[in-house]
């Protein structure tokens, strides 16, 4: 028999839509939590219209609703409001990205949720958290990717602030959502005390960006776009080679910056004072950008990285989705899987995010129709066969 997953017997509401609440929930579901992905019977979640499709099937929603039953109900009416009261006195976590308040406004809030389930988890996702000044503005990864210092350092010195062309902020605030629900958990599993998270798409952001706001107020210095270059350390930055293809440099290791300048056929440089020290080599990044631009530039790719490789310095190639698909670490390591997919065949997808020997993750299966599993899961909960036939009938679940 397989090993059971760490999550399992964990069941988890998933009551959010789009991108970092889902993907919280997909890494709950991954290793082992029963999650039920709630949606409204008309609308469903927007994340079934997101990115591309085939054959009007999405393929993100394949991946970011695996491993959860669906159900089709609508929260808004009173009825549906007490069928989803049932469902969260059987639930250990639920997690949410409504407007504050919303909730509160349906007669569901964590005040009466927690009176009737005290050992419940609510993970509340919003843009800017449940408190301050702009807790009730509409709140998206694009916004606080603005507003957290992340586009005003990514770019070139002289060009605009630039955007990430994917969802970087949710993506990291649904994974540090994971994170948060399991310590919630286990405060739970020692105490008996369930407790609401209040987990901002902003404050992670912050973090992954760095001590900019430390820098400020100790130096009085505000960081600026240097493009592909680090003020820390160089040679950073990524370089074409011969055959019209790019990779990407990094020395933050002294020793690593000695073999890369040796390597390029520049070992004098290794001697010079500034060059013991990342803040040396960076004041010195043009001459240094130009030893290992010129030298990879007269190579190909393939070149580039055998040479690198042999010598222990740092490198990768610059990937698009194609490489990824063929690259043969990628493969072997089994970061990319296929699965059965009754729409599609199979399908290939992202591995579970890591691997655990004693209790490991599994796709098990991935993302269902809207209201896949009304039934069975309203059924486990005490509704009778009439109840969901009227509920069906006045459209509150699907």
């Amino acid at each position: 028999m397989a090993p059971a997953a760490p999550l399992d017997g964990v069941r988890v509401l998933d009551v959010s839509t789009i991108l970092a609440g889902p993907l919280c929930c997909q890494i709950l579901g991954d290793f082992g939590a029963d999650v039920i992905k709630i949606e409204h019977p008309k609308s469903g979640d927007n994340m079934r219209g997101h990115g591309r499709s085939k054959d009007g099937v999405s393929l993100w929603w394949k991946e970011i609703s695996r491993n959860k039953r669906t159900v089709a109900l609508d929260l808004k009416d009173e009825r549906g409001g007490e069928a989803f009261r049932r469902l969260a006195r059987t639930a250990d976590v639920i997690v949410e990205n409504f407007r504050p308040g919303t909730l509160e406004r349906w007669g569901i809030g964590p005040e009466v949720l927690l009176a009737e389930n005290p050992g419940l988890v609510i993970v509340r996702l919003t843009g800017f958290g449940q408190i301050g000044p702009y807790a009730s503005r509409a709140g998206f990864g694009t916004l606080v990717e603005a507003m957290s210092g992340f586009a005003a350092l990514t770019g070139e010195a002289d060009g605009p602030p630039t955007l990430p062309a994917f969802g970087l902020a949710d993506s990291i605030s649904g994974i540090a959502a994971s994170s948060a629900a399991l310590m919630a958990l286990r405060h739970r599993d020692r105490s008996g005390e369930g407790q609401i998270v209040d987990m901002s798409l902003l404050e992670p952001i912050m973090a992954a960006v760095g001590p900019g706001p430390t820098i400020y107020q100790q130096l009085g210095e505000v960081e600026q776009r240097h493009g592909n270059r680090s003020t820390n350390n160089a040679p950073r930055n990524t370089y074409q080679t011969s055959d019209g293809n790019w990779v990407a440099v990094s020395t933050s290791a002294q020793r690593i910056a000695e073999r890369v300048l040796e390597l390029v056929g520049h070992p004098e440089v290794i001697t010079e004072p500034w060059f013991a020290s990342g803040g040396g080599r960076a004041e010195h990044v043009d001459l240094l950008d130009d030893y290992v631009g010129s030298w990879i530039g007269r190579r190909t790719r393939d070149e580039v990285i055998t040479a690198f490789t042999e010598a222990g310095a740092a490198i990768a190639p610059v990937y698009d989705a194609r490489d990824l698909v063929a690259d043969p670490h990628v493969r072997e390591a089994r970061m990319l899987v296929e699965v059965d997919d009754p729409d599609l065949g199979p399908l290939l997808q992202h591995n579970v995010m890591w691997r655990m020997s004693a209790s490991p993750g599994s796709i098990r299966f991935t993302g269902r129709d809207i209201g896949a599993d009304t039934d069975d899961v309203l059924t486990d909960v005490g509704l009778s066969a009439d109840e969901i036939t009227e509920l069906k009938e006045s459209g509150i679940i699907r």
